[in-house]
């Protein structure tokens, strides 16, 4: 699979010393507080998985399953949320998501858990897309900014595969052509 990869942007060890470094700010700023982190799944399973390890606070985990690809390699907009948003009134809140990309899921997802009246609410994003975007999306904590390319692997995905790889890197264009 890394054979379809037109270059890895970073390795698995580079990505797991930077998550040490975000995990460090994290406890850092909710060090007297309870966090609640909310991750956005299938993407941040990976980045949700090595970087709570990294934090070592009390803290309490749910996941929404939110939709925005639908298979393709831009947001059609149109987002789905497969979920329901777990009850957080009173709570601090932290949203993790794989990548920042058109920012509309995160806005979505902030907008519907900001409703349930949180105490706090910060975005925590492994990757930033160096974008011009729409709607304005801010993250509090950004593993690595990016070029607008279309990135798999630690979580990333197209049409369901790669997920699995240990790096992230840039898919060739000509499979993004050609889906299997």
């Amino acid at each position: 699979m890394q054979s379809d990869l037109e270059r890895v942007l970073f390795e698995e060890a580079t990505i797991l010393r930077r998550l040490d470094e975000m995990a460090a700010q994290i406890s850092e700023h909710y060090r007297d507080r309870e966090l609640t982190v909310i991750a956005i799944l299938n993407g941040s399973l990976m980045f949700m998985a090595d970087l709570l390890r990294r934090i070592p606070l009390p803290l309490r985990l749910d996941c929404l399953s939110v939709a925005s690809y639908h298979g393709k390699t831009e947001t059609s907009g149109e987002l789905i949320f497969k979920q329901v948003a777990p009850d957080v009134a009173d709570r601090h809140l932290l949203i993790l998501d794989d990548i920042l990309d058109s920012g509309q899921t995160l806005v979505a997802v902030r907008e519907k858990l900001q409703m349930a009246n949180p105490r706090s609410i910060r975005v925590c994003v492994l990757l930033r897309k160096k974008k011009l975007r729409e709607r304005p999306a801010n993250a509090d904590y950004v593993g690595f900014e990016i070029e607008d390319e279309f990135v798999v692997g630690y979580g990333l995905d197209f049409m369901e595969r790669y997920r699995n790889l240990p790096c992230i890197g840039v898919l060739r264009k000509e499979l993004i052509a050609q889906p299997k």
